[in-house]
């Protein structure tokens, strides 16, 4: 694993860590989601998932359970609330309209996403957002009921956005930041950040996990 890098993001200045040669054997992991039975999972994510091995899970906590408190102020560290393999499989077209916006995981202070890519080839990133009347970049439950007003609004005053993975800036939202993937590459960032998958066209969308956009999503919270 290489010395995390430290960035901080927009007004909010919330920390991100990029970390590569994250994992000592990511093949294996790549092998293990292939020998999974994958399927929908939720209505946010655009693709198909399967669940990670619980003490896969717990064993990546611990890996960067040094990082969360060093650099999120987070002692005791979070639990392990979910743990999934994912395969971005949706054609643009077929998008439903919650999957064309930035989405938050949660409004908790002490929620932490973990993603780590495991595609060859282009693998995109992950861009987060400010939402542009209120611009907020993150949700916390007192800035809940505002962000929901305004996000209605919006749609009312400009429409749903067409079906299509975001790219750049929209009527409701300014991307505050691009967070390229890469292979064996871990981001690690607060849960209750606006953000979104970054999916450009040369992105290959694939049912085979060996060969799509396969990455393995961590959540932690204290349920």
């Amino acid at each position: 694993m290489q010395t995390p890098r430290l960035h901080r993001q927009g007004q909010e200045q919330r920390p991100l860590l990029v970390i590569d040669d994250f994992w000592p054997d990511p093949d294996l992991l790549r092998e293990d989601a292939a020998a999974l039975r994958m399927g929908e999972i939720g209505p946010h994510y655009p693709g198909v998932r399967a669940e990670v091995p619980t003490r896969l899970a717990e064993t990546m906590r611990r890996k960067v359970a040094p990082l969360l408190v060093e650099h999120f102020g987070l002692d005791p560290v979070p639990g392990v609330s979910e743990a999934y393999y994912s395969l971005v499989t949706t054609d643009p077209a077929q998008l439903a309209p919650i999957q064309r916006l930035p989405h938050f995981d949660g409004v908790e202070s002490r929620r932490i996403a973990a993603l780590l890519f495991l595609g060859h080839g282009p693998q995109g990133g992950t861009a987060f957002y400010r939402q542009r009347t209120t611009g907020f970049e993150s949700v916390d439950a007192m800035r809940l009921d505002p962000f929901r007003q305004a996000l209605e609004a919006g749609v009312r005053t400009h429409g749903m956005p067409p079906p299509s993975y975001i790219a750049g800036d929209t009527p409701l939202y300014e991307q505050i930041a691009v967070q390229p993937g890469g292979f064996n590459r871990a981001l690690i960032y607060a849960g209750n950040t606006l953000h979104c998958a970054y999916l450009p066209p040369d992105v290959r969308l694939s049912t085979d996990p060996l060969a799509g956009r396969l990455t393995l999503n961590l959540f932690l919270f204290d349920d």
